[in-house]
């Protein structure tokens, strides 16, 4: 996915993506798939995750696979985070709780 692609409202993807992370409030978590959605390019979950390891600043740990699962390589410091702000997860995944 390339930044010349935009939504319908005319914001390219990078750019829309991060507002979208850049928004979510402590112990709230998104799938990668929601954020693509949300960010106005439904189907763009992989360049979600693309975006996410290239990028500083943005608040990774809130943003999980479809079934909840942490990011394999950082399971540790993403459930540090996110319990910090009272998510409950539980053997690499996010719970209801």
């Amino acid at each position: 996915m390339t930044a010349e692609r935009r939504n319908d409202d005319g914001v390219d993807f990078d750019t829309a993506v991060r507002a979208v992370i850049e928004g979510t409030e402590p112990g709230e978590v998104m799938a990668y798939g929601e954020v693509a959605a949300e960010a106005g390019f439904p189907g763009a979950a992989r360049a979600v995750g693309t975006l996410l390891s290239r990028s500083t600043g943005l608040p990774w740990w809130r943003i999980v696979n479809a079934a909840g699962r942490l990011i394999p390589h950082n399971v540790e410091e993403q459930t540090r985070r996110l319990r910090a702000e009272g998510v409950n997860v539980v053997d690499g995944r996010v719970r209801p709780g």
